[in-house]
C-alpha cells in the first residue's frame, strides 16, 4: 500500500512538472528573448543616429529618381561619368538623378521661406530650377577633373614603385598588386584603379583588355600612353622595367614643363588685376593732389 501511494505521488509530480513546463514554455522563451535582446543591444550614439538618418534620406532620394525621364544611353553616359569620378556603387546613378529632382525643389523652398522670391518671382524661381537641375552635373564634372588631376600627378610615383617591384623579381601582375597595396594611403585613386585591374585579371580577363579598361575608366592621356606602352612591350617582348622607367621620366619631364608653362602664364594673368585694382590706386595717389591744385587754381581765375 505504501509503495503504491509513493508511486502515485511520483507520477503525479512528474505529470504536474511536465504540465508546468509546457504551460510556461512560451512565457519562458519570451523572457529569455527579452533578456538576450537587451544585453546584445548596443547603446545608440550620435554618430550612429546620424548615419541611420543619412541612410534613410539616401533611400528616399533614390526613390525620387523614378520621376526623372531618362533614356538608356543617357543613363550609360552618367554611369560612365560617375565611374570616372570614383563612384562605382549601383545606387550612385539613382542617387544622382534623385538629387537632380530634390535640389531644384529645395532651392525653390529656400526662396519661398526667406521671401527672396517676392522681388522677381518668375526669374528667381526659374533660376533656382535651372541651377538645381544643372548643379549636380557641374559638381560631377568638377569631381572628375579633380580626380584626373590627382591620377596625373601620382602616376610617376606609381611607376617608380612598380619598377622597383619588377626589378626585385616580381612579375607585372604581382608588382601591380603590391603597388596597389602600398599606395592605399598616399595615392588612393590610383590604388583603387589598380585593384580593379588586378581583380579583372583574376577573373580571367586578358591583361591588355584589363589595362585598356583602366585607361577608359580614368580618361587620362598619360594613362592611355602608359597602356599603349605596356601593350607594345608585351607584344614585342621588350623589357617592361626599362620601358616603365623611360615612360616615368617622360611623365616627370612633361609635368615640369607644365609647371613652367603655368609660371610663364602668370605674367599675362597679372595684367588684369594690375589694370583693374592697382593702376587706379596709383593714378589716384599721384594725380589726385595735382587735380586738386588745378581745380583750386581754376576757381581763382574764373
Amino acid at each position: 500500500m505504501g509503495m503504491a501511494f509513493f508511486a502515485f505521488i511520483v507520477i503525479f509530480l512528474l505529470i504536474a512538472s511536465g504540465g508546468l513546463i509546457l504551460f510556461y514554455r512560451e512565457a519562458m522563451l519570451q523572457r529569455i528573448a527579452a533578456v538576450t535582446s537587451v544585453r546584445s543591444e548596443k547603446p545608440k550614439t550620435l554618430m550612429g543616429t546620424i548615419q541611420q538618418t543619412g541612410l534613410s534620406l539616401t533611400t528616399v532620394v533614390e526613390q525620387l529618381e523614378k520621376v526623372m525621364p531618362k533614356s538608356k544611353a543617357e543613363v550609360s553616359i552618367v554611369q560612365q561619368r560617375l565611374i570616372r569620378a570614383g563612384y562605382r556603387n549601383e545606387s550612385a546613378v539613382k542617387l544622382f538623378y534623385g538629387v537632380k529632382v530634390v535640389l531644384p525643389l529645395a532651392l525653390c523652398a529656400v526662396l519661398l521661406i526667406t521671401g527672396i522670391g517676392h522681388y522677381s518671382p518668375l526669374f528667381l524661381y526659374m533660376l533656382a530650377l535651372v541651377l538645381g537641375f544643372l548643379g549636380p552635373d557641374f559638381w560631377l564634372g568638377n569631381r572628375i577633373s579633380a580626380r584626373q588631376a590627382r591620377i596625373r600627378r601620382g602616376l610617376p610615383d606609381v611607376l617608380d614603385l612598380l619598377i622597383i617591384c619588377i626589378e626585385a623579381g616580381l612579375s607585372l601582375d604581382q608588382g601591380v598588386q603590391r603597388t596597389a597595396q602600398e599606395l592605399t594611403q598616399t595615392q588612393p585613386d590610383l590604388s583603387d584603379e589598380l585593384n580593379v585591374v588586378v581583380l579583372e585579371q583574376a577573373a580571367g580577363r586578358p591583361r591588355g583588355d584589363a589595362w585598356r579598361n583602366f585607361a577608359e575608366r580614368t580618361d587620362v592621356d598619360s594613362v592611355r600612353n602608359l597602356v599603349s606602352v605596356l601593350v607594345q612591350s608585351e607584344k614585342f617582348g621588350t623589357s617592361i622595367a626599362r620601358t616603365l622607367r623611360i615612360h616615368s621620366d617622360t611623365l616627370r619631364t612633361q609635368r615640369r614643363q607644365k609647371v613652367e608653362e603655368q609660371a610663364a602664364k602668370t605674367t599675362v594673368k597679372l595684367v588684369f588685376p594690375l589694370v583693374l585694382f592697382i593702376f587706379p590706386s596709383i593714378f589716384l595717389v599721384t594725380l589726385g593732389p595735382a587735380a586738386i591744385i588745378m581745380t583750386e587754381s581754376f576757381k581763382r581765375l574764373f
